[in-house]
């Protein structure tokens, strides 16, 4: 099957059909990931990628039952729920986290919503983390379209808001929001002019048309999000998804091409799942065109690379950092 006769370095466009996106996804794997660098060439360099340390300010307890999380306080997973950290302590986790390189800081919450009174504090976190020249971005559940105003007003950069998978299969693995209730969400962030930073999570047991569907879902987006993040699922134990067949390498690698020539100047950030990824596979992924990282030996719950393995893959494959980078 034949890509669709579309130049390579088209401007973002939301009208991509499900056909087109399945196409992409058939083509034979050279030409695939050949179609992929030459549009990540045209918006990129390729020998550059962006780094965001991520840290949870409030970790477990959350009443919702996404069937891949350890933090839902509906899988047994035996992580302990905690209280917001205080606003110093996250501050210094960022100063810590610049210094190691990153240049943005990412805060995730383990909420369905925030509360109003919450809310306070983590524009105090937003504003401290501006301060230290750094780019801000927090993950906090479903927002209104008032609080998206208070955090851009705080100076939030980016709001990260998945939506983990296809229409199709999203029953599957959540019931207790809907696909509906995500899109709402990215509304009221875009609204607010805040960047959007939205993704999805592979090898839930989803089929091949089901990544096809979650492409679909983010690449017809109004705008585009700024940063997509193609997240491998890391199994955990206590969770419905930990038996979940992991995706191949490949199958990832392929996840990631079409990503980036769909969203042509998004970054796309590879994320959760390099701990158990070979050298060979994230290189195949930066070739691919994921130019965008997180770095630092923890996720929220779950493992990283260190940052000196990272640095030792860059070193190997020529990869700079990309300074004050904007994705």
């Amino acid at each position: 099957m034949n890509a669709p006769a579309r130049a390579l370095h088209d401007t973002p466009r939301s009208d991509w059909s499900r056909e087109e996106i399945a196409a992409l996804f058939a083509l034979p794997f050279a030409d695939l990931l050949f179609r992929a660098q030459s549009v990540h060439r045209a918006h990129f360099d390729p020998n550059q990628v962006q780094t965001s340390t991520l840290l949870s300010i409030k970790t477990g307890g959350c009443p919702e039952d996404c069937g891949y999380c350890s933090q839902s306080a509906k899988n047994d997973t035996g992580l302990k729920a905690s209280k917001l950290m205080e606003v110093e302590a996250v501050l210094a986790d960022a100063r810590a986290a610049k210094a190691a390189g990153a240049s943005r800081f990412c805060m995730g919450a383990a909420w369905r919503s925030p509360k109003d009174k919450d809310l306070d504090a983590v524009c105090q976190m937003v504003e401290g983390v501006r301060a230290l020249g750094m780019e801000t971005c927090v993950t906090l559940g479903m927002l209104t379209a008032p609080q998206a105003v208070r955090l851009k007003q705080a100076g939030l950069d980016y709001y990260n808001h998945n939506l983990d998978t296809s229409p199709e299969y999203y029953r599957h693995v959540i019931t207790t929001r809907t696909y509906q209730d995500r899109l709402d969400t990215l509304e009221h962030v875009r609204g607010a002019g805040i960047n959007v930073c939205c993704g999805g999570i592979v090898g839930m047991g989803e089929s091949a048309e089901d990544r096809t569907g979650l492409i679909h879902a983010l690449a017809t987006l109004p705008v585009h999000p700024e940063s997509v993040p193609i997240n491998a699922l890391v199994q955990i134990e206590g969770t419905p998804q930990a038996l979940s067949k992991p995706l191949g390498p490949l199958d990832f690698v392929r996840t990631i091409a079409v990503a980036r020539i769909t969203m042509p100047m998004s970054f796309v950030r590879l994320s959760a799942g390099r701990e158990e990824m070979s050298d060979e596979t994230q290189a195949l992924c930066f070739l691919a065109g994921a130019n965008s990282i997180f770095y630092g030996a923890r996720l929220l719950t779950t493992p990283n690379p260190v940052v000196d393995s990272d640095r030792a893959l860059f070193n190997r494959l020529g990869i700079s950092l990309m300074p004050g980078a904007h994705g």
